[in-house]
């Protein structure tokens, strides 16, 4: 004020023609939102498709559940058809064999052979000498290493091949694993919505009603988690044979405690909310309380708890099955495979390669899912770009 009263006179001589309104004929107003509202799971489902390895994972669980679904039956053999004379037989594949790509191709190496020998088509037949390696002389006579296409070799057809190979009882690998793959995730779901289903309610009934319930219930699941699992799994394995129902039970009888433990911590945290209090207030039940108002609040954390328990529990069940104590014969499983295939590791390696490859998919899929699926469902980055 003080400045334009000392400079009043320049001011007033200033021409107001110098000087024009800007948007005069402009109307300010705030911007309109044309978004539509979304709910809660779709907000899920876009935050957990920006996690490209989640979604990678995904595909390859669904991948994987496809062929432990109908692989068994894409070719001509069964988990338990058994061919003395094809025993441990390398992987073929007959259209990758035409490729010269070095596997897949039914090749096999043949030590210490007479180099004089492989030209007489009696022991090897037309077109089954791949590659001839590591000539020397031993006594005088030539020997040589020979990779020979092991299924002409054996006088067999073109068309007739194992695409895995065979274990040591001719049986065909490629069956064998999906339907092994087949049931380890259904005794892993299995178990885990066991787990889910007792964990949820036992979890809901301590965390709502807390004090001396929450404390009885507690040192119960104490007790019943301080027993090892080989013990659980011997009793059962005395009392119901050995079998899917024996591991299941032995995986659900210890799993569900975390379970349960989990969901009274989302309890103790969400039921003085004042939702839940105003639904008191207005005479709401305990049971509508716990499974209406406070439970679906805890859904994520649920989900997400599963899935992450999943490649537990397939883990948990080929371990079993890999100390003896899993599935017998002849129904097949990971466990099972990799157990008899690590005998012959290093002649016959891919008896074990491919189970362990399908496990260990298993295994990193589901856990960057469940990554995912917890990343998506955390409150706290809804909104979060």
């Amino acid at each position: 004020m003080v400045l334009y009263e000392d400079n009043k006179a320049k001011y007033d001589a200033v021409s107001k023609d110098l000087f024009r309104l800007v948007q005069r004929d402009e109307k300010i107003h705030d911007v309109e939102f044309k978004t539509k509202p979304i709910g809660f799971f779709m907000d899920v489902w876009l935050r957990f498709v920006k996690n490209k390895a989640s979604v990678v994972a995904a595909i390859i669980i669904l991948l994987i559940s496809f062929f432990a679904v109908f692989g068994p039956s894409m070719n001509e053999y069964t988990y338990n058809e058994q061919n003395t004379e094809l025993t441990n037989m390398p992987p073929k594949v007959p259209f990758i064999a035409k490729m010269n790509l070095g596997f897949f191709d039914g090749g096999f190496t043949l030590e210490n052979r007479k180099y004089d020998n492989l030209n007489d088509p009696e022991k090897y037949p037309d077109g089954c000498v791949l590659e001839v390696l590591n000539p020397r002389l031993v006594n005088g006579e030539r020997i040589v290493d020979v990779v020979v296409d092991y299924y002409k070799y054996k006088g067999l057809d073109d068309d007739q091949c194992f695409w895995f190979g065979s274990d040591y009882l001719g049986r065909d690998i490629w069956t064998r694993m999906w339907r092994g793959a087949r049931v380890s995730l259904i005794i892993a779901i299995v178990s885990v919505c066991c787990n889910v289903f007792i964990g949820v309610v036992y979890g809901s009934i301590a965390g709502y009603y807390g004090g001396k319930v929450d404390m009885v219930m507690m040192r119960i699941t104490e007790i019943i988690n301080a027993f090892p699992r080989i013990v659980v799994v011997t009793l059962f394995i005395m009392m119901f044979g050995t079998g899917m129902f024996s591991i299941i039970m032995s995986l659900v009888i210890k799993d569900w405690v975390s379970t349960a433990r989990m969901v009274r911590s989302q309890f103790y945290r969400f039921k003085g909310r004042e939702y839940v209090l105003a639904a008191r207030t207005l005479g709401v039940g305990d049971m509508a309380l716990i499974f209406r108002h406070i439970l679906p609040n805890s859904i994520g954390p649920i989900i997400t708890s599963s899935m992450i328990a999943i490649p537990t529990a397939i883990f948990s069940e080929s371990f079993l099955a890999y100390i003896g104590l899993g599935l017998q014969a002849p129904e097949p499983s990971i466990g099972v495979m990799l157990s008899r295939g690590q005998k012959g590791l290093l002649q016959y390696p891919s008896q074990v390669v491919f189970p362990a490859i399908i496990i260990s998919l298993l295994m990193i899929s589901f856990n960057l899912f469940g990554n995912g699926l917890r990343d998506a469902f955390d409150p706290t980055l809804r909104g979060a770009e």
